[in-house]
């Protein structure tokens, strides 16, 4: 088993992923509420990054989801794939509000109406 580093460029954060866990389970592990995982078998679709660098295995993705013109730019299901090297991404379609979510996002003041 080898271990990357996975890196959110909208974050800043990165995390280790062993090569025989998805991208996806890597992502969990961070801790974010409300990430979406739907199917986990590349069906759903919301779990839809864009490889900006490194190296990955790919398995079956719906075309509904990732067209091969996207998949051309990078796009993939992050539950379909396995680091091969260290990576950089970006989060797009439904995980992206839950990922790139600020720590403090939510907390807002409680102070009570007069």
């Amino acid at each position: 088993m080898q271990k990357f580093v996975i890196h959110i460029e909208e974050t800043g954060e990165s995390y280790t992923a062993a090569d025989t866990r998805s991208v996806l389970e890597g992502m969990e592990a961070l801790g974010k509420k409300g990430i979406p995982v739907g199917c986990r078998q590349g069906g759903c679709g919301v779990c839809k990054v864009q490889v900006l660098e490194g190296q990955f295995t790919r398995r079956v993705m719906s075309r509904a989801h990732v067209s091969a013109e996207e998949e051309a730019a990078g796009c993939v299901l992050s539950c379909r794939i396995y680091p091969r090297s260290d990576l950089r991404l970006n989060v797009v379609g439904a995980m992206k509000k839950n990922v790139c979510r600020p720590a403090d996002a939510g907390a807002a003041s409680l102070s009570p109406n007069p």
